[in-house]
């Protein structure tokens, strides 16, 4: 069991799989991107597959997602999401991706196993998307939604970043499309995450700004804590039903008291939350040789000493040296 001094278990494993993206979203990195791991830095495929063994049968784990970067760049990920699906128990398997790519791989991920997928779309034009991500492949984007639905990667979640001067009034018209696709919508709040540290909360579009922008047009009805659980999403039923949307509100409305997540960085390191500042190595463990027991004990230490929450608020708030791509949404 992966527990904290505050009685959190964690039981959902995030895996970035690369730190490497073919986008360049400006709320990420910058145009010219960041310097990647060398590939020696890297997880190998089988020391990802043993880590995730290590979680499920040893530390409680239920639930693993595929991250990044961008996770279809990885060249072993089918073998790696087949190699978890065959783990005994066997934990339920989704990815984050931006989708370019997905067009060709959903249906061989859904018959490795991967059980859903998440797909990041902040935009339904083509020029603001190519502004935000300064790359043209909006249309790959919505062909890889249609074919991971097709596929049975189901619910097809996706997941919106407003941003003042590019997207902030889109929320109603992303959400009409979601539901006449038979998407599920979360809006994220834009998160203090970016290589280029030039987040400021002065300005951002808030859960509030969402939710009064969303019920111009639809009626919502709130799903409740109970349905919510440890999920990051607050939802809200849209017109009755049955489509909902969730909004994440990392900055304004934390859910830290509820998290039940571990993650693992692209070279090894286990982090606490998406906020930490620092980071425990269980890459150097494995290649120097430490059994699983060993390495269960490393991941169970660096888990109790979880913070009680990501600290935005605090006037000493320090942001991640390592930007989203490099952590794993």
């Amino acid at each position: 069991m992966l527990i904290d001094t505050y009685g959190r278990v964690a039981t959902d494993l995030r895996v970035s799989l690369t730190d490497r993206c073919n986008l360049r979203c400006t709320y990420c990195m910058p145009e010219e991107g960041l310097q990647w791991l060398a590939k020696p830095e890297l997880l190998t495929d089988d020391e990802i597959v043993r880590l995730v063994r290590i979680a499920v049968t040893e530390l409680g784990v239920t639930e693993v997602r595929f991250t990044g970067g961008e996770p279809l760049l990885r060249p072993g990920l089918v073998s790696i999401v087949e190699r978890c699906a065959a783990l005994t128990p066997r934990p339920k398997l989704s990815l984050t991706t931006n989708g370019i790519g997905l067009e060709r791989t959903a249906t061989a991920l859904r018959d490795a196993g991967l059980d859903r997928v998440n797909v990041s779309l902040d935009t339904l034009d083509a020029e603001v998307f190519q502004r935000l991500t300064r790359r043209k492949r909006h249309a790959d984007v919505l062909r890889g939604l249609a074919a991971a639905r097709t596929a049975g990667l189901t619910p097809v979640k996706v997941n919106a970043v407003l941003m003042p001067g590019f997207n902030e009034g889109e929320a109603p018209d992303l959400l009409a499309w979601a539901v006449e696709h038979d998407y599920e919508l979360r809006f994220i709040e834009q998160m203090p995450l970016d290589a280029q540290h030039g987040w400021k909360r002065e300005g951002m579009i808030t859960a509030g700004d969402i939710l009064a922008a969303l019920r111009t047009r639809f009626e919502l009805t709130p799903e409740g804590q109970q349905k919510r659980g440890s999920a990051p999403a607050e939802r809200w039923i849209v017109d009755g039903g049955p489509h909902r949307v969730g909004v994440i509100a990392s900055v304004t409305r934390p859910f830290c008291r509820a998290c039940d997540r571990t993650r693992l960085t692209a070279d090894g390191q286990v982090r606490t939350c998406l906020f930490a500042t620092e980071e425990s190595d269980l890459r150097g463990a494995l290649r120097a040789g430490a059994d699983d027991a060993t390495v269960a004990g490393l991941w169970r230490t660096a888990m109790w000493g979880k913070k009680a929450g990501a600290g935005i608020d605090d006037p000493s708030f320090i942001q991640p040296d390592r930007p989203m791509s490099a952590i794993g949404g």
